[in-house]
């Protein structure tokens, strides 16, 4: 069963490895340990038994957040997992007066796109050259609400 719980130290080393997997230029785990510290981040795991899966992380800055990164490794993707994080993400961001989320997304990412668009985000916006490795621009997506 897959359970969702706030990063701690423990998940470092996972969540560590999933973003050299997914990401051309990962996060180190010293960054990830520093997020844990900060007061503005929010950090969340899923977890099949033990075994990190997936992760997503946020930052707040008075009422509103953006979505740093999201990653769910391979032979979990396509089963609503992804889809669980940022709705976890969503109703703590809600839990602590957060009236919206936005996030950065890679234009040739489709899928992505398509979560974020089935989850109620819309463009907002395009930022060029915001990727590096390989270079390409990002789709800027926020959702907004009442609490």
């Amino acid at each position: 069963m897959i359970c969702y719980e706030e990063m701690n130290l423990a998940h470092i080393p996972a969540v560590a490895g999933l973003e050299r997997e997914n990401f051309s230029l990962p996060w180190s785990e010293n960054v990830l340990t520093s997020e844990l510290s900060n007061p503005l981040s929010l950090w969340l795991v899923a977890l099949d038994g033990e075994r990190v899966i997936g992760y997503i992380g946020a930052q707040i800055v008075p009422d509103e957040a953006d979505m740093m990164n999201l990653a769910v490794e391979e032979k979990y993707r396509r089963n609503g997992i992804g889809k669980a994080l940022v709705k976890q993400l969503l109703k703590r961001l809600q839990e602590r007066a957060v009236r919206s989320l936005t996030l950065e997304v890679r234009v040739s990412n489709l899928p992505a796109v398509s979560l974020y668009e089935g989850l109620g985000f819309k463009t907002v916006g395009r930022r060029p050259n915001y990727y590096q490795k390989p270079k390409e621009d990002a789709f800027i997506l926020r959702k907004e609400w009442q609490l």
